[in-house]
């Protein structure tokens, strides 16, 4: 689906008389980035935690043809290209978060067509989109809280501890992250992080934290969702459609 996404912007930004070249789609792998706790060996002993995809990233938001393309842009054009591309704020979608406060997104632009393309009503997908993927707030205190989460991060911690690493959390090494590669070269710093996020992995597998986290996670958001069934099923049946637009492209 983003790939879709991104041949259809480039069409439409083509239609408007602009060149553009589709941005980078997330692999699988580096969707795994910044989860709560790493729980796949495998993955950690050849990403770490992620800072390879971290590293395209910056890469590509300082390198790519799009970004070079319009810096060479008049002003003028450079701001036909912004509008044609997102749209302007004089025509805009509002909802009210269910967490608080409220999000807003043009209904023109190029961005918005394609999206209308594979959803068949973007104002409904943006609603349901921004109403399901915001309700973090409302369940993640929760999890946290969970007797059953914080036993499993003791013994997780007992394990780290027994091992050297004497972590309390897994967002303790989240926060630490930066200054234990401080210093260090970025082949220094990849196989410093491979190697703790193993260490880490580990030890959820032995404990059983990744698959804790994850089933209180799906317990209490489901309780969540239950206030916002309307929205999740128009979500869940949107993106079913769009997988099928996406494939015919």
């Amino acid at each position: 689906m983003d790939r879709a996404e991104q041949d259809l912007v480039t069409r439409c930004m083509r239609r408007q008389g602009f060149r553009y070249w589709p941005l980078p789609v997330l692999s699988v792998p580096a969707r795994k980035v910044g989860a709560y706790v790493v729980d796949d060996v495998a993955w950690a002993r050849q990403y770490g935690y992620g800072r390879t995809f971290d590293n395209a990233a910056q890469k590509a938001n300082r390198d790519h043809p799009n970004i070079t393309y319009v810096k060479a842009l008049p002003k003028k054009e450079r701001v036909r290209y912004s509008r044609a591309l997102d749209g302007t704020f004089t025509d805009a979608i509002t909802i009210e978060l269910p967490s608080g406060g409220s999000v807003r997104t043009p209904r023109g632009g190029c961005y918005a067509q394609a999206r209308e393309q594979l959803y068949g009503d973007y104002p409904t997908w943006f609603r349901a989109r921004k109403t399901v993927t915001s309700l973090t707030p409302l369940y993640v205190p929760r999890v946290l809280e969970d007797e059953r989460l914080t036993s499993a991060v003791a013994a997780w911690s007992r394990c780290m501890t027994a091992v050297g690493r004497p972590f309390q959390s897994p967002d303790a090494i989240r926060s630490e992250r930066e200054s234990l590669i401080r210093g260090m070269t970025e082949e220094q710093a990849l196989q410093a992080e491979a190697t703790l996020a193993v260490t880490e992995a580990q030890c959820a597998q032995k404990t059983s934290l990744g698959k804790t986290a994850r089933a209180l996670e799906a317990e209490y958001r489901g309780k969540v969702a239950r206030d916002y069934a309307e929205e999740f099923t128009a979500y869940r049946q949107m993106r079913l459609s769009a997988l099928t637009r996406a494939r015919s492209l």
